[in-house]
This record gives structure tokens, C-alpha cells and sequence, in this order.
């Protein structure tokens, strides 16, 4: 199982203080964030794709790759890449060339992000979301498969005989996370490729956490990947901890109570009542992360939100430590234990490159299997 963070990049001022940071001062936090999870044991940083204030992630490449430089075992990825909005032959060759810089350590994964105002900007109408998710990532995935690729759609121009540069990496493209809260299309197009959904699990009960992950189980079973418990799954998750639960409650409510995404609604107990937001002692987040399993069974990647909310770095890097310390260690052994035999491992860039080799031409399917299915899908 893999455990790391997230990042929305918000520029949130400080309530204790007023203070807000700059651009460049976030953008250089941001990069201090993902080299502490790699110091302290975590697997991945992943960062959300942004166009509009108060975020500062633009470009979600750019600054993996910066980070690729820096590190030598951390997975970067994205906590968004809008594939509604995003061109997918861009997508294709940013990707992959992340992968060549990244030596491998490269997953990504597409949403259509929740910001109305985007879609007009990149020439493209919100209503279309859905149907722009599906066309796109079709073609994004031919790009990756095949090496020249004809194609017509709905809402780009046409491709005659195009080669995405450069190639993906070892011939495996980057894998996928399908990122939804409340799309069951999105889980049907995560099942039907057999590729990875991930569940923010962060504003939802568990009961819509469950409807939306079985769903996607039971479909990715239908079109033959496997069975359910073989679909791979990720998880968000928003924490604060001290030492003392108290203390830790104490620190956080003022950010919860001005936070832009939460704040001036429910209390902070109510919040933390109904949604997996815990804010605790580390024990209490080990004992609320492993009671995820209840709702999505055995899962592949825990991925926890530490940096929002006008939080100062220093607090976030504490928080860090102790994630890495006391929280990561315990969960890693826990669901090791409860994991029954036959539930796959989370994806990595070797382990799918030896599966690749171990199958034969026969069973990738041919280039007008692929085209039929799309079809159909």
C-alpha cells in the first residue's frame, strides 16, 4: 500500500495572523513539502492543477519534474490533470517525457475539476464535461498505445498519422487514476480501462464513499480485469495532530472556521463527525485512516491533504514528522495484516513493466479490439 500527500496549492491567509503568501513563497513551500515526504518515509506527492486565484499549480509537470530532480523514491503525481480541458496529445507527451526525467516514478490523475469558469477559458463549454472526459481520454490512451494514431472527434481537430513524442517510458505508459467524488460515469470509464479510481474522501460521507467505490468495483469485475476486490483504489484524507488531541483540536479550529472550503458552516465536530476529516492524537488518526477499509475494503494508495487552509510551513512540516513517524509505520503493518491474499499491490513503474513482459502481443489486444471498445464504451 502506498501512503503520501496532496496539494491543492492554496493561497489562504493565516487567521492566527492575517498574513497571506506570496506566489513564489507558496510555489517554494510546496517544493520543501515533497522533499520532507521523501525524508520521511512517504511514497508520494501529488500535486492538483489549478488556473484560476487563490491556487498557484499551473503546471503540474513543471514543478514534478523540479521535484524528480530532488528525490530518488518518491512517486509524483497529480491530485488533478484536467482532462476536460487540457489538450490529451499535450497530456500524452507531458507525461511522458516527466517519466524519462522521472526515471519511472510517474502516475497522474485526471479529473474535470470543480471550477466552472476554466472550461471557457481553454475554449471549451462546461456542459460538455462528461463528454470531453470520456473522447479525451480515449484519445489519450490511443497516444500512449500505439505509435501512429489517426483519429477524429468531437471537440479537436482531427490527427493524420501522429506520433506522440517522446514514447512512454520502457513501452508502459504513465498509470491512471480516475479522480471523482460524485461521478459514477467517471467510475464507469475507471472500470472499463481497468485503471485506477481514486475517491477524494474528504467532503462525503462513508456511505457515498462506498456507493461510488462499489460501483466501480463491481464494473471494473464486468469488463473482465478481475474480480472486485482486484479493482485498484485510492483514498483521500484531511488530518491535524498533535501530541494531544486537545492541543491539536485548539491549534486547528481557527483554520477550519476561515478555511474557503470548509469554513463558516458546520463546527468543526460536526465536520469531523460526518466526513473523514480527523483532527487528533496519532493514534486517532491511525485508528480513523485503518476504519476506511469498512467503507472501500483493501485499497491501494492513502493519500492525506496537511497544507491548506493558511497553515503556516513550519506547522506543516511538524505534521509531517509525525505522519512519517507515528502514523505511517503503524498503518503500513496494520493493513499489511489485514490484507487478504490475491488483493494486488499498489502500481508501480516496474512492477507493471514486468507484467507487460510477461504478456503476450495476444493479450494487449489488438489496435481495432481497442477502437471496438471505445466505440461501445
Amino acid at each position: 500500500m502506498q501512503f503520501g500527500i496532496f496539494t491543492v496549492g492554496d493561497l489562504t491567509a493565516d487567521p492566527t495572523t492575517g498574513r497571506v503568501p506570496g506566489e513564489h513563497e507558496r510555489i517554494k513551500a510546496m517544493l520543501t513539502i515533497a522533499q520532507k515526504a521523501e525524508e520521511v518515509g512517504l511514497d508520494v506527492f501529488a500535486t492538483g492543477e489549478h488556473h484560476n486565484p487563490p491556487f498557484v499549480p499551473s503546471s503540474p509537470t513543471t514543478m514534478l519534474g523540479h521535484i524528480a530532480a530532488r528525490t530518488e523514491n518518491l512517486i509524483l503525481s497529480t491530485a488533478t490533470t484536467l482532462i476536460t480541458t487540457n489538450d490529451p496529445v499535450k497530456i500524452a507527451e507531458d507525461f511522458a517525457m516527466l517519466q524519462h526525467v522521472a526515471d519511472g516514478r510517474v502516475d497522474l490523475m485526471t479529473g474535470r475539476g470543480n471550477t466552472g469558469p476554466v472550461y471557457p477559458w481553454f475554449g471549451k463549454d462546461i456542459r460538455d464535461g462528461i463528454d470531453l472526459a470520456v473522447e479525451n481520454y480515449a484519445l489519450l490512451r490511443r497516444l500512449w498505445d500505439e505509435e501512429t494514431v489517426t483519429w477524429k472527434g468531437r471537440f479537436r481537430t482531427p490527427l493524420q498519422s501522429f506520433t506522440s513524442t517522446p514514447r512512454p517510458l520502457d513501452g508502459v505508459a504513465p498509470f491512471v487514476w480516475h479522480g471523482s467524488i460524485r461521478s459514477p460515469e467517471i467510475a464507469e470509464q475507471a472500470a472499463y480501462y481497468g485503471d485506477g479510481f481514486f475517491h477524494n474522501n474528504i467532503f462525503w460521507p462513508p456511505s457515498h464513499t462506498r456507493q461510488m467505490i462499489d460501483l466501480y468495483r463491481e464494473r471494473y469485475a464486468h469488463y473482465g480485469h478481475g474480480t472486485p476486490e482486484q479493482a485498484i483504489v485510492g483514498l483521500g484524507g484531511q488530518v491535524f495532530m498533535r501530541k494531544n488531541s486537545q492541543d491539536a483540536v485548539r491549534e486547528f479550529r481557527p483554520y477550519f472556521d476561515n478555511a474557503p472550503v470548509y469554513g463558516h458552516g458546520p463546527s468543526l465536530e460536526e465536520f469531523t463527525a460526518q466526513t473523514p476529516l480527523t483532527v487528533g492524537s496519532p493514534q486517532q488518526v491511525v485508528e480513523r485512516t485503518l476504519s476506511f477499509r469498512d467503507h472501500a475494503g483493501d485499497y491501494q494508495r492513502q493519500l492525506f491533504l496537511m497544507d491548506h487552509a493558511g497553515l503556516p510551513l513550519k506547522t506543516v512540516l511538524e505534521q509531517l514528522d509525525l505522519l512519517g513517524e507515528e502514523v505511517v509505520p503503524v498503518l503500513r503493518k496494520e493493513f499489511a495484516n489485514l490484507r487478504p491474499a490475491g488483493v494486488p499491490d499498489a502500481p508501480t513503474h516496474p512492477a507493471r513493466v514486468a507484467a507487460a513482459r510477461r504478456t503476450t502481443p495476444q493479450q494487449h489486444g489488438t489496435r481495432e479490439t481497442r477502437e471496438t471498445r471505445e466505440t461501445r464504451a
